[in-house]
């Protein structure tokens, strides 16, 4: 590929696991209760020494592409349990090594029971945005999010949402991520999540493969229960300008109406994200640890190699490809443009590796028709 004129796009989103255990102990969480389990092997924080390195490939890297803005991404376990303090310490020396000519957009995603005035007084110093995690109303949300003894943990993160809708903080505000349950009601936990005023609402399904199914999703059944709960919502949020951006249903009219895609979830936009784990290795995305022990895994480390070497490994690759990655099945379908074979993990099959439908094929197929239908019939509507 290199031979015949490929080139890999350069990494513009860096997601820094900062520390690597969390005070929740969420049922569904990807990093804790699924295949693999390499955190209990890896140091609880990222050191000092570890972040300039960090910031050092990541300066290199930009130089080496010419590339004027990236993205730093705070993550876990829980980035907070590293103390803001510390979180504000690494954004300094990323964006010391960045210099002048490079743009340093920062971003933590937290489960938000550790945020208050102080913290969020830090952070805005810094300008670095806050997505939170919340499933919905305090129902909702304890049926999963909660604390290793069964405490709840949804008022600890409403009044950590009322800090950041106070015009002090609200520019800070980046969104709410929710992980999509079956068993809650959906237009019920949008109305919950709209109640925090959020700029945006992601609603992420939960990570299976076709070995793994995620909850309620049979692979060899018709029945799209994720698609139903999610277009309920979309017939709800659909026309209600201003209310908030769902990424999810605007990725899929983006990619409908000729656009490209944001999000790694759909569309066939190349990936762009790298992960740096606490004990300096180099992964790709974090959610391919669903499909087994060390999946994530590419062998490098950003001690001993520059971020050029993850671009070349093959599962970075395979994310890059867009439509030459996809099976034939995805190429024959109506929609394969549109929904890319959905996220790279979800399409892991024993024996074929990633080059398979998503598992969650049928549901992904029934909500972008159904967005597709409700934008044909109010094209058709404006232009009579």
């Amino acid at each position: 590929m290199l031979r015949n004129g490929w080139r890999p796009h350069p990494f513009r989103q860096y997601l820094l696991k900062v520390h690597s255990r969390c005070n929740l102990a969420c049922d569904y969480c990807y990093v804790y209760t699924l295949a693999d389990q390499s955190w209990r092997s890896r140091p609880m924080v990222m050191t000092p020494e570890l972040v300039a390195i960090a910031a050092e490939r990541i300066a290199e890297h930009a130089a080496a592409h010419d590339v004027h803005s990236v993205k730093l991404i705070l993550h876990g376990g829980e980035p907070l349990l590293a103390g803001h303090a510390y979180l504000r310490e690494i954004v300094e020396t990323v964006r010391g090594k960045a210099g002048l000519d490079l743009r340093v957009d920062a971003a933590v995603q937290t489960n938000a029971v550790l945020l208050n005035e102080d913290t969020l007084r830090s952070f805005s110093d810094l300008d670095l945005t806050v997505g939170v995690s919340l499933d919905g109303s305090r129902r909702a949300n304890d049926r999963n999010r909660r604390f290793a003894n069964g405490r709840s943990s949804y008022d600890l993160v409403s009044d950590a949402l009322g800090l950041l809708l106070t015009p002090e903080f609200r520019h800070l505000y980046n969104g709410l991520l929710c992980t999509v349950d079956l068993a809650n009601d959906p237009i019920e936990t949008y109305e919950s999540l709209l109640q925090f005023r959020p700029p945006a609402i992601d609603f992420l399904i939960p990570h299976g493969t076709w070995e793994s199914p995620p909850p309620g999703r049979f692979p060899d059944s018709p029945k799209t229960p994720y698609a139903d709960w999610l277009t309920a919502i979309f017939d709800r949020w659909y026309g209600q300008s201003g209310e908030t951006v769902v990424r999810l249903f605007q990725e899929i009219m983006n990619v409908l109406m000729g656009g490209s895609s944001a999000s790694e979830a759909i569309g066939l936009t190349p990936s762009t994200v790298v992960v740096i784990e606490t004990d300096g290795t180099i992964e790709q995305t974090d959610s391919l640890k669903v499909v087994g022990q060390g999946a994530p895994g590419t062998g490098l480390n950003i001690v001993d190699h520059p971020f050029d070497a993850a671009l070349e490994y093959p599962g970075m690759v395979a994310r890059q490809l867009g439509w030459d990655a996809l099976d034939d099945t995805c190429k024959a379908c109506r929609f394969g443009r549109v929904c890319g074979a959905g996220l790279y993990p979800h399409r892991y099959r024993p024996g074929s590796g990633f080059r398979n439908p998503s598992v969650y094929c049928p549901d992904l197929y029934r909500l972008i028709e159904h967005i597709h239908s409700r934008l044909v019939s109010d094209l058709r509507r404006a232009t009579r």
